[in-house]
């Protein structure tokens, strides 16, 4: 078993695995709680209520005038959205996209999987009209790192539940495997628990970006169906 621990310790020491409890943030708020407590909090960054609807907060995010729209499930808010308060053409809609893009990827706050940039000679409207194309980039927030040893008891407790003390004893080739794949499983499912993700949408021949700060944690998951 000492030798399964290390193996785990190791593991997680060198993938860099993080916290459960580690959420999405928005401006440093984690994104979490009741719906009023999140409004007030916003608000005191400086966003303030719209004269149409008190829930829609305004104001100016990485120099731009958005909406905010604080989403919840069971009571419990699980997304920040954020829409441009004005339309633009395409051609500086691509431009805003792509710096979007760029910004993100020279953030060392983030990761993401792919390159979202959209080619110069993309025809954005015809993509969007006749093939329905959806212009999106996900990125995720890194999670705050911890003391190995804790993760690696969390690990444990997953391992224990699978395999017996005396497979752990003497593990096969076969079992260290598996409990590498564990393991990754373990850290990229933390990771994409925090997607901070945007994309093109349009009205009426405008364009604008539509941007979310999403907590995995509370989403909606069939738990009420």
């Amino acid at each position: 078993m000492k030798r399964i621990l290390f193996f785990v310790v190791l593991l997680v020491t060198s993938i860099s695995l993080f916290a459960q409890k580690d959420i999405t943030k928005f401006m440093g708020i984690p994104i979490d709680g009741f719906k009023h407590e999140m409004i007030q909090k916003l608000k005191g960054k400086g966003f303030v209520s719209s004269a149409s609807d008190k829930n829609i907060l305004k104001g100016e995010f990485n120099g731009i005038q958005v909406d905010v729209h604080v989403v919840t499930n069971n009571n419990k808010v699980y997304r920040i959205m954020l829409c441009d308060a004005h339309q633009m053409d395409e051609t500086s809609i691509k431009i805003r996209f792509n710096k979007l893009c760029q910004q993100f990827k020279n953030n060392s706050n983030y990761v993401s999987i792919d390159d979202y940039t959209i080619a110069d000679d993309e025809d954005i409207a015809y993509e969007l009209t006749v093939h329905d194309k959806r212009y999106e980039a996900v990125f995720y927030q890194k999670p705050l790192a911890i003391d190995s040893t804790e993760i690696a008891e969390k690990l444990k407790e997953t391992v224990l539940s699978k395999y017996t003390q005396q497979e752990l004893d003497n593990p096969t080739e076969e079992i260290q495997k598996d409990i590498y794949k564990m393991s990754l499983d373990y850290a990229i499912e933390i990771v994409l628990k925090k997607p901070v993700w945007f994309m093109i949408s349009e009205f009426a021949g405008g364009y604008y970006i539509t941007m979310f700060y999403d907590n995995e944690y509370n989403r909606a998951n069939g738990e009420e169906l």
